[in-house]
């Protein structure tokens, strides 16, 4: 087990009423924890972000965060985690994020973790980085994404190889095998 394995885990800032994605936060930062695996996220203490963050900590695990100065401002950054790198804007926070990660999760999460998605995708489609990406489908969550993805693919707008660059998996269960290999969870 190596101890430079880093997955960024995009997520949502917001708390959902829904138990299930609460729950699955916190068991994915358990996770990383006993697996040896280092947590990067959006640095931020509220919503599925401050939750698999905690969890993370909670099993042993570091915690990179990496906010912009407008959120870190507004008292929204994770004052307990192992390292906080504050960056300028969103657009300097994602890339900080890839450059520091060796795998990405998105859990469910509004229209900044859909931002970040697709960001991930492109720059996979693009050549710009080859790191997993796991699209965690809680409950069928992502379902509407993948329909559309597949609307562009069947209006010609990208190639059906656009598929293969992230892997739909159902439970957090899976993203340590899909981003690190099978035995990696520890």
């Amino acid at each position: 087990m190596s101890a430079a394995r880093r997955l960024c885990v995009f997520c949502g800032s917001s708390l959902p009423e829904e138990t299930r994605y609460r729950d699955a936060a916190t068991q994915l930062g358990a996770l990383l924890g006993r697996a040896g695996i280092e947590l990067v996220y959006g640095g931020g203490r509220v919503g599925l972000m401050g939750l698999v963050a905690d969890a993370a900590l909670r099993a042993g695990a570091r915690v990179t965060g990496v906010i912009p100065l407008h959120l870190h401002d507004r008292e929204l950054a994770h004052d307990g985690v192992s390292e906080l790198i504050v960056v300028r804007d969103m657009h300097e926070r994602k890339r900080r994020m890839f450059e520091l990660s060796h795998g990405v999760a998105i859990l469910p999460g509004g229209l900044g973790t859909l931002d970040e998605a697709f960001e991930a995708i492109t720059l996979c489609q693009l050549g710009v980085t080859a790191i997993p990406i796991a699209l965690v489908n809680i409950a069928g969550f992502w379902d509407p994404l993948l329909a559309l993805i597949d609307r562009v693919v069947e209006a010609g707008f990208a190639r059906p190889e656009a598929r293969a660059l992230y892997r739909v998996i159902a439970t957090v269960d899976d993203v340590i095998p899909s981003c690190f290999g099978p035995d990696a969870a520890g």
